[in-house]
């Protein structure tokens, strides 16, 4: 696992390079796409490379980590309708090539197994952008999740709805209770995860991620086992880290054909 730390817009740009150079590379890349705050510098960092330099997202896939449940077609926190308005929109991403869990679906537990078997069928995914919540959470794979898990129906903890009031006029009431979300099986299959986390309140999530015992408990340890993991944090979110000189200095002296 490498750790990374630094302001908030120079990780972005970090990111934003590591997805750019997977699109130059092969213009057909399948990316994981992350909702909430922590990738929306990258979605701009990327947007702009569209915009000035003509980045291309034409032959690329999109795969959402999560969905609401029952959340409406058009409501604007439908993470179908986020990931659009943030990323997929500014980088004239062809809407039938951005998936999503269904969150409206007849049968959850199919359109679950449906989604694994699209993943799968894109040929994995080869860059997935991860945020990390305050319990340690990944996608919405909540403490206790098993390690092995795949793309299911989960219920929300207090906390996460809490976490997330914030984008439903600060009404939890208004947060649903249940959830589609990639496992952390699932996700432990993408060939390069890059997590990004800023603020103190992250602080601990990121202690346990990076330096604590693997555990369900703090379900994002699981990338300690992943052969190419990035953390990206800023100062604040790597306030507890015990080697955060360590990864400085690491970082400083590593050479500049590695990238992420």
């Amino acid at each position: 696992m490498e750790v990374v730390i630094a302001p908030a817009e120079e990780l972005a740009v970090l990111a934003a390079d590591a997805i750019e150079t997977l699109l130059r590379r092969d213009p057909a890349t399948v990316l994981g796409l992350a909702t909430g705050s922590s990738p929306l510098k990258v979605y701009d960092e990327l947007a702009r490379r569209h915009e000035q330099d003509g980045l291309s997202f034409d032959r690329a896939t999109g795969f959402m980590l999560d969905e609401y449940v029952g959340l409406t077609e058009d409501h604007p926190q439908r993470y179908r309708n986020v990931i659009e308005t943030e990323i997929a929109s500014r980088v004239a991403w062809p809407a039938d090539r951005v998936h999503g869990p269904d969150g409206l679906a007849d049968d959850l537990p199919a359109a679950c197994a449906a989604y694994e078997a699209a993943i799968a069928q894109a040929g994995g995914v080869d860059l997935q952008i991860l945020g990390i919540g305050t319990d340690g959470h990944i996608a919405f794979n909540e403490p206790g999740s098993s390690l092995a898990s795949r793309t299911r129906i989960k219920t929300l903890t207090r906390q996460t709805r809490l976490d997330n009031a914030r984008f439903f006029d600060d009404d939890v009431d208004q947060v649903p209770s249940h959830c589609l979300t990639q496992g952390l099986g699932t996700i432990m299959d993408a060939r390069h995860l890059v997590l990004l986390a800023t603020g103190r309140h992250k602080a601990e999530a990121v202690h346990q991620l990076v330096e604590g015992p693997i555990s369900a408990m703090w379900p994002a340890t699981v990338m300690q086992m992943h052969p190419h993991a990035t953390v990206l944090v800023d100062d604040a979110a790597a306030s507890r880290l015990q080697l955060g000189d360590y990864y400085r200095q690491t970082f400083e002296s590593k050479p500049g054909w590695q990238g992420l």
